[in-house]
């Protein structure tokens, strides 16, 4: 999930990667494909990297409520606790259908194993 920073707390998301589905409950993500998009995503926006850059991951919870699973948020501090990665936050975004609309939380995950929800506004299309 790529994102633009537009001020403060405020991240927009503007481009999200799909991948091959997984099962009910259940889904590994494929890295070399989101390395190929973020270098896209990079290129595209003039690696303006305090602008435009990764905000995390986004997957389904088609039949489960949205929060995370214990998997969800180990992934998630992986991310952020990795020295390689230099993130300093990430965030989950957790989808569903529901009744024909669509649904979501946002969790933004810090080091030190702390998370915290995130205020999440949809739009519509532009």
């Amino acid at each position: 999930m790529m994102g633009e920073h537009v001020e403060g707390e405020v991240f927009r998301v503007v481009e999200v990667t799909v991948q091959q589905p997984g099962t009910v409950a259940s889904f590994v993500r494929m890295i070399w494909g989101a390395v190929t998009s973020l270098r896209r995503f990079f290129a595209r926006t003039d690696h303006q990297y305090t602008k435009f850059n990764s905000l995390g991951e986004w997957h389904s919870h088609p039949s489960f409520r949205l929060e995370p699973s214990d998997r969800d948020s180990a992934t998630m501090w992986g991310i952020v606790e990795d020295p390689e990665v230099g993130a300093n936050f990430a965030v989950l975004l957790i989808v569903r259908l529901q009744d024909g609309s669509l649904e979501g939380q946002a969790f933004v995950y810090l080091p030190g194993k702390t998370t915290q929800p995130a205020v999440l506004v949809m739009e519509g299309p532009t």
